[in-house]
């Protein structure tokens, strides 16, 4: 059966080849010429933001090892200065400059990188459940997914081998030291709220035996994506220390009113636009959810009764790669069926190549910009 589909799919791919290349160039998507750009890094001074996922595994390998060479520029200066003191000013940034430039030259050298070659051969990865001729949302949202999870395992990975110091192939409390970022500024987001604490650690440690695994260690890195109960739990607790400003060990209505409430609206409401609701319109919803929340009616939230609404707080990686997907679905699909054929992926190369799905006009880094819509 599966060969079948197999030879089905190359078959339907080779005709509409031939029909693309035989019509004449009418796309609005093709009118222009639009260079391809590389994410320059991971954001290393603010890892909670959340960047589009590289929508091409073979483009994310790249990105992945460029970001690797950065990481380990990064980790030298802040662990031997003496060495990188050595060499002149701005001598290790040229060939990693070159580099960069060199794999944006490969993305956008036709004959070696062919966009529209490589959307043929992803379709069917991509349209698994089921493998019916059409990219659903949900099919999208899987994919977006699969390749996040494989960009913060690489990072977990990474960051392992940094504090496994004895090499041993786990982490323990003892061994592991707060990231750069955390050290600098302790009024840093995630510091105040121990997220870099020993109460964290553990909260990973699901077997409970003092050290952390890779699995155990990337739940610990990155505890919004994880499924485990005990962290979740840590997550709600930390949020109650975090609101909880008359210090009663729960969240009264103000307290969740002016926070949290806000954040199970973006979550809810992606498209929502708070200058047009007043503070009174909002009250209602809020007190409603409030009450939902308030199981024991003492109108407080314990760190239990967080636990429903802990995931809108925290969004996962599933809930950024559903706006990757919903995002170039409303762009690419032409016939508005909410779904993608391999013919509306190919007369719309660009909005796969330069997904985003939060916009910054004032960033000017090497990103996937709307300048490719």
């Amino acid at each position: 059966m599966g060969k079948v589909s197999a030879i089905i799919y190359i078959a339907v791919a080779l005709l509409i080849l031939f029909l693309i290349s035989h019509s004449p160039k009418k796309h609005p998507n093709h009118s222009r010429h639009r260079r391809l750009k590389l994410r320059s890094s991971f954001s290393f001074s603010n890892p909670t933001h959340h960047e589009p996922v590289a929508f091409d595994p073979l483009v994310a390998d790249i990105e992945r090892r460029r970001e690797d060479r950065q990481w380990e520029k990064q980790y030298l200066e802040h662990t031997h200065p003496e060495l990188v003191n050595d060499h002149a000013p701005g001598h290790e940034s040229q060939p990693e400059w070159e580099d960069f430039m060199n794999a944006e030259d490969y993305l956008n050298d036709e004959d070696k990188f062919n966009v529209t070659n490589r959307l043929v051969m992803l379709f069917p990865k991509i349209d698994a459940d089921p493998a019916d001729g059409f990219v659903t949302e949900n099919e999208l949202t899987e994919w977006h997914l699969q390749q996040a999870a494989k960009e913060v395992l690489h990072r977990s990975m990474r960051e392992m081998e940094v504090h496994d110091k004895n090499h041993d192939g786990f982490v323990s409390f003892a061994e592991y030291e707060p990231p750069s970022w955390v050290k600098n500024d302790n009024n840093s987001f995630g510091y105040d709220m121990g997220w870099w604490k020993e109460e964290h650690f553990n909260a990973s440690d699901v077997n409970g035996d003092g050290l952390l695994n890779i699995t155990e260690f990337n739940d610990f890195l990155h505890p919004s994506d994880s499924k485990s109960p005990k962290l979740l739990h840590w997550l709600c607790k930390e949020e109650v220390r975090e609101r909880d400003t008359d210090r009663d060990g729960k969240v009264n209505f103000d307290e969740f009113f002016h926070g949290l409430f806000d954040l199970v609206r973006n979550y809810d409401e992606e498209d929502h636009n708070s200058s047009h609701l007043s503070h009174d319109s909002l009250e209602s919803p809020a007190r409603s959810l409030f009450s939902q929340l308030d199981k024991d009616g003492d109108r407080l939230l314990s760190e239990e009764e967080l636990l429903p609404i802990i995931g809108k707080i925290h969004p996962s990686e599933r809930y950024y790669a559903k706006q990757q997907a919903d995002y170039i679905i409303s762009q690419a699909d032409s016939d508005k069926d909410g779904r993608l054929s391999l013919l509306e992926m190919i007369e719309n190369p660009y909005v796969f190549y330069s997904a985003i799905f939060s916009e910054d006009e004032d960033d000017d880094d090497y990103e996937y910009h709307d300048e490719f819509r």
